[in-house]
């Protein structure tokens, strides 16, 4: 892990929703590289599909650039342990809509970036006070027919609040460590540093997606997951990448 001085860069992101289903653990436990663990939470192991904004991503040394900076983002994760016990999230797949980011992300971070046509609309009431805002996102994966998405969710009017420790959303949200695995197969971590999530529930969302049985074989989801949340966005700092 990267002492907590070191950064590499700056971001933010924005607009999450954060979709999860229950899944086997075996079944997970199979996809993932040697020396992790998968972790479970009222018996299952999660599945998440993430939609979002990343804004401003800039390395430490440079300012954000137009252009460049701003890209929509969609990631399939789950929540592992390193045999030392350390927790974070291993990431199946992640796409994104500039083809520099995604080039960057694989190259430097070994992470299994793919170039994605995404969008990301939001509606929010005028004149109310605690809007009912409504996020629709839409990606599909560049080269691969058949892989895409179609998410709409109805925020709450609830005011945002942070996850509590012990709680499902606290498992699900709020980790601070990624691995990944370069192409010879030796593990990397990488910490981000931000505030924890102020989250809202969703009243409503409606989910056509093929990312995830794309990824996993023998992967079956219901439509429906089995937890929603929605987080506005946090501020990021990243540190390096280290091997595990």
């Amino acid at each position: 892990m990267a002492p907590a001085g070191q950064t590499a860069g700056y971001q933010r992101w924005s607009r999450l929703s954060f979709l999860h289903w229950r899944v086997s653990a075996e079944l997970l436990q199979r996809q993932l590289p040697e020396g992790l663990l998968i972790e479970t939470f009222d018996g299952s192991a999660w599945l998440g599909l993430v939609p979002f904004s990343m804004e401003a991503v800039r390395p430490w040394w440079s300012p954000p650039v137009p252009g460049v900076s701003w890209f929509l983002e969609t990631n399939v994760r789950t929540y592992v342990r390193s045999r030392d016990g350390r927790r974070g999230v291993w990431f199946f797949s992640l796409d994104a809509n500039k083809w520099l980011a995604v080039f960057i992300a694989r190259t430097f971070w070994n992470l299994p970036y793919f170039s994605a046509a995404l969008q990301l609309k939001e509606s929010v009431p005028e004149g109310v006070a605690m809007p009912e805002r409504c996020l629709f996102y839409d990606g599909r994966r560049r080269g691969c027919a058949g892989v895409d998405y179609d998410i709409t969710v109805r925020v709450s009017r609830e005011e945002p609040a942070v996850a509590q420790p012990g709680t499902l959303e606290h498992f699900l949200v709020e980790r601070y460590l990624l691995f990944c695995a370069d192409r010879w197969g030796r593990l990397y971590t990488g910490q981000v540093h931000h505030d924890p999530y102020r989250i809202q529930s969703v009243s409503e969302s409606r989910i056509r997606e093929s990312f995830t049985g794309a990824l996993i074989p023998g992967l079956a989801l219901s439509g429906v997951p089995d937890h929603v949340a929605y987080s506005q966005g946090v501020d990021v700092r990243i540190s390096p990448i280290q091997p595990l």
